[in-house]
């Protein structure tokens, strides 16, 4: 899984979380993201700065 953009389903395979709760994430700007159209997209070099700052004690 290395896309430059990730769509929702797959961010939340990705973090192992329910794509229901990704998709609130990103729906509060917890989770960067960028709409096309109806749809949410999420940059992987986003998601993985967000990674690391939550490694560093961030909470979001």
């Amino acid at each position: 899984m290395n896309k430059e953009i990730m769509t929702v389903s797959q961010v939340a395979e990705y973090l192992q979380l329910s794509e229901m709760t990704t998709y609130k994430l990103v729906q509060e700007g917890k989770i960067p993201a960028f709409k096309i159209g109806r749809h949410w997209r999420v940059k992987r070099d986003d998601l993985d700065e967000l990674i690391e700052r939550l490694k560093k004690g961030e909470r979001i």
